[in-house]
């Protein structure tokens, strides 16, 4: 039905999982060269160490049980099904806020503050990306930060809130950068871990403090943002 909010529980199928450890225990991993740790990407005995604890240490239906724990829905907006946790405080003309994970997180990232601010009298809505955890992934393109950020905005009209604040990081920032602009009327607070800005055009004298900024994001986009430039080309 149009507009219908559904519960949702998770479960992931047997198969599913039996899959996933089959090809953690088909990886064939590289050589290194001796002694040179994470010098030349991540440490062969580390990613060993990894795929071991993923395929034999990792409980995952205990993982389920402990998500599961939360008030999960689904909807569907503008053709694609979104999935959300939707935490109501038990303190009366509780706030509501709009949580919004980044790349490569989900909702998951919230986990132990929700609690902490349904007590504090927030009602929290922590919605899937779509195409990300529980959220179905869109058919069409053109769903970028504005398109996502419309759907949030219906989402949280469909729950009936006429006031609420939005908190991002990573895309999630950008996200609800939008959903303040676009919902200027009923996002009347935004919070972000993750702000993006240049440095100011033109001549401008910079402080010590802002050059070494510029500085520590100069060597990140040259050493650490090779996924970026892949993803990208």
């Amino acid at each position: 039905m149009t507009g219908a909010v559904e519960p949702f529980r998770i479960r992931v199928e047997e198969a599913v999982l039996d899959d996933l450890r089959a090809r953690l225990a088909a990886t064939r991993f590289p050589d290194a060269v001796p002694g040179t740790g994470w010098q030349y990407g991540a440490a062969i005995a580390d990613v060993r160490a990894l795929v071991s604890h993923w395929r034999d240490g990792y409980d995952w239906r205990a993982e389920e049980a402990r998500l599961n724990e939360l008030d999960q829905f689904t909807t569907t907006i503008d053709g694609v099904r979104i999935h959300f946790v939707h935490a109501r405080s038990r303190v009366a003309d509780a706030f509501p806020l709009l949580l919004v994970h980044g790349w490569p997180g989900s909702f998951v990232e919230f986990l132990d503050v929700i609690p902490l601010l349904t007590e504090a009298g927030f009602d929290v809505v922590a919605p899937s990306l779509p195409g990300y955890a529980f959220s179905e992934a869109p058919r069409e393109p053109g769903w970028d930060v504005v398109r996502v950020a419309r759907s949030f905005v219906e989402l949280m009209a469909r729950l009936g809130y006429a006031r609420y604040g939005a908190q991002g990081g990573d895309w999630g920032a950008q996200v609800t950068t939008r959903v303040a602009l676009l919902d200027r009327e009923h996002c009347v607070g935004l919070h972000l871990n993750m702000p993006i800005a240049g440095p100011p055009d033109g001549d401008v004298a910079l402080t010590e403090a802002e050059q070494a900024d510029l500085a520590i994001m100069a060597r990140f986009q040259r050493e650490d943002a090779a996924y970026a430039q892949v993803q990208g080309s």
